[in-house]
């Protein structure tokens, strides 16, 4: 396929309007995604007016009744379940030091506080009741609850008719 002057400045066009570079082979027809992305870079094309945006599994210029149903769901908020306690500061021993790692025991929280290379870098020290390593707001900090598997589901792709014919053979 050569590249005349009528076909360049379709390509310079279409490159302008934020279409990829797979969207303008299809457009153009007989030229791969790959002789666009070459033809672009000796043109010196740079950026796009917009970029464009992904379309993920759609075939161009195809809609589907079914994707439309699926866009109308709202995703599912979720709250936190866990509320968030209140900020406690560090422990002061009863000789005035903060926590260190000589110091600290087994009921104490061991959320670091500053830079371990400086002298001041000292940890949390609270009691730690509900959790092995760390007091209740560190351990809110640490933890994230789980998220219930309808919230992290992606929703089911709908097949057209086309692409079930497809997936068949």
């Amino acid at each position: 396929m050569a590249w005349t002057d009528e076909r360049v400045e379709l390509l310079k066009t279409l490159w302008a309007e934020g279409l990829s570079a797979a969207q303008i082979a299809n457009k153009m027809g007989g030229v791969t995604r790959n002789a666009v992305i070459g033809k672009v870079h000796r043109l010196g094309l740079s950026g796009r007016a917009t970029p464009a945006k992904p379309q993920r599994g759609r075939s161009i210029g195809v809609e589907r009744r079914e994707e439309t149903v699926t866009q109308k769901k709202r995703p599912v908020e979720m709250k936190s379940v866990i509320p968030e306690p209140e900020f406690i500061a560090p422990l002061v021993l009863d000789t005035g030091a903060k926590t260190t790692v000589a110091t600290i025991t087994n009921n104490m929280c061991k959320w670091p506080i500053g830079d371990p290379a400086r002298d001041d870098f000292h940890f949390c020290g609270q009691s730690t009741l509900t959790s092995k390593s760390y007091c209740a707001y560190h351990a809110h900090m640490a933890f994230q609850p789980p998220v219930r598997r309808e919230a992290r589901r992606e929703p089911r792709r709908v097949l057209a008719p086309a692409d079930k014919r497809r997936a068949a053979s």
